[in-house]
């Protein structure tokens, strides 16, 4: 017999096994109907924004592929005041280092939590969706990690200075802003490096994990150590170049020479050298791939990120013309199926199809929403290391995460946690106006509108049972047990392998 037991399941064997690791045509075989639909509008908006709404949808079709995507390259031209109101309540997320300074205690961690919850906002409710998919993506490539102690004053500075700065700007542009950036000199030891004693951790991460990938040699790490010197950071916490702490003298590193002959011109030689390395093919195909990765598949398609290379060169690094041809692509098409929601993206994506909005003041929901995203191990800003969040599916599968995500769906949708979200008042009305007259049909309407598609039929029977009831069974407006069953129906939509797909 077919039970909720076996929908939770399918939906963890298939966020371990076939939808996480598999192309879609495997995930579609494993059902007897395909887990998508082939809608290119809505394929669109589940990868470049943090989840499809029924606004966006509407305004996706009325403009097109073409439309939507030049409206969303323009985000200052996007009204975005009810998420700017919200985020005004956070004062300190993108407040400057001097502001910081001057108002918390030296290592306060409250600056860190206004930064991450900004960015839960900003994910679930921002008109300028795209904009904050790709400085999520920025800011998990040039990553800080966020809370960590040497950046309690600067991490929001960087947030707001390089990443939002030039997020669609050139990335030559965005790598320059974060070398000299206290938060980046800081966090890669930088700062501390001298003319005496250079420290190699900076110089070794700007080429393996910002630029050129693991393309190196020590030698190389060892001249852009002696290169990066004099870069640091003041005693009030900002950026300057301190010629006394350069090292001289000519330097070779993979390609960019430079005779480096003085103290004073030694900021100038480290800027060179960071234009060299935006601009080398080497980069240009690990930046693609990682796109790729983000918003295509697992798999980074080798004839798209050929294609993106070429954009990013010809274009001299500037970010949207890649974008621009990445979502045009027709490998992009072709990937209907190929992602995996991550843990929070599960979370903003449940927020954004409910329809469920900000609460009318105050964070407590925001503080609720990071927490949850804590407990998945994917709240914004927390990896450890400085390689940033894997973007991968088999990153995230397991079944004790997928509990999570269980968990969540159906405090999300019985109104239980987080309370002080707006919500509908009758959610289940939101999300299907007209009542059908089967179990069965109310369930593949739900769908539909939570997910685009209806679920396989024996997906459909397991969210049924919950309610002991059979696709054929009758459904009228008297019905009494409707609404008591109605959060745990919805949950378990968002709970099929269906809704895990980005």
């Amino acid at each position: 017999m077919t039970t909720r037991r076996t929908i939770l399941a399918a939906g963890a064997a298939t966020a371990v096994a076939v939808a996480v690791a598999a192309p879609p045509a495997s995930a579609a075989a494993a059902s007897s109907a395909p887990l998508l639909s082939d809608d290119q509008i809505a394929h669109l908006l589940r990868r470049a924004t943090f989840g499809p709404t029924a606004a966006s949808l509407a305004e996706a079709r009325k403009l097109g592929v073409a439309g939507w995507l030049d409206r969303q390259l323009s985000p200052s031209k996007i009204n975005d005041a009810a998420c700017d109101a919200l985020i005004a309540r956070l004062p300190l997320a993108g407040a400057s280092i001097a502001t910081v300074r001057a108002k918390l205690a030296k290592h306060s961690y409250d600056a860190f939590k206004q930064l991450g919850r900004a960015a839960v906002a900003r994910a679930a409710w921002s008109e300028r969706q795209l904009f904050e998919s790709t400085v999520a993506f920025w800011a998990n490539h040039l990553h800080i990690t966020a809370p960590s102690s040497g950046v309690w004053d600067s991490r929001c500075d960087y947030d707001a200075q390089v990443l939002r700065k030039h997020a669609f700007g050139r990335f030559a542009d965005m790598l320059k802003a974060s070398m000299r950036h206290p938060a980046m000199l800081t966090y890669l030891d930088n700062r501390s490096s001298t003319k005496a004693n250079p420290n190699e951790n900076y110089a070794r991460e700007l080429m393996e994990l910002h630029t050129v990938g693991l393309v190196y040699s020590e030698a190389d790490v060892q001249a852009g150590a002696r290169l990066l010197t004099g870069l640091t950071v003041t005693a009030s916490g900002g950026y300057v170049y301190d010629g006394a702490k350069h090292v001289t003298g000519p330097v070779k590193i993979l390609g960019f020479e430079h005779a480096n002959a003085t103290a004073g011109g030694g900021e100038a030689a480290a800027l060179a050298f960071a234009d060299h390395l935006a601009r080398h093919p080497a980069t240009a195909k690990r930046l693609a791939v990682k796109l790729c990765q983000r918003f295509v598949a697992d798999e980074a398609p080798a004839t798209l990120v050929a294609k993106l290379v070429k954009v990013y060169l010809d274009n001299d690094t500037a970010i949207t013309p890649v974008l621009r041809a990445l979502f045009t692509s027709p490998e992009f098409a072709a990937s209907i199926g190929a992602k995996v929601r991550t843990p929070f993206e599960d979370l903003i994506a449940s927020i954004r199809a409910l329809g469920l909005g900000p609460e009318a003041s105050g964070v407590k929901a925001l503080d609720a929403l990071y927490n949850a995203a804590v407990n998945a191990g994917n709240a914004p800003f927390r990896w450890s290391p400085p390689n940033g969040y894997p973007d991968v599916a088999v990153a995230w599968s397991s079944p004790s995460g997928f509990l999570l995500r269980c968990n969540n769906h159906l405090n999300l949708a019985a109104g239980w946690y987080p309370s002080q979200l707006t919500r509908p008042a009758d959610l289940l009305k939101s999300l299907v106006p007209t009542l059908p007259n089967t179990y069965g049909a109310l369930v593949d309407a739900l769908a539909v509108r939570l997910i685009g598609a209806k679920l396989p039929a024996a997906h459909t029977a397991a969210v049924l049972s919950v309610a002991g009831k059979l696709p054929t069974s009758p459904l009228t407006a008297s019905d009494k047990s409707l609404a008591g069953h109605a959060p745990y129906l919805i949950a378990l939509v968002l709970d099929s392998p269906s809704f895990q797909l980005r």
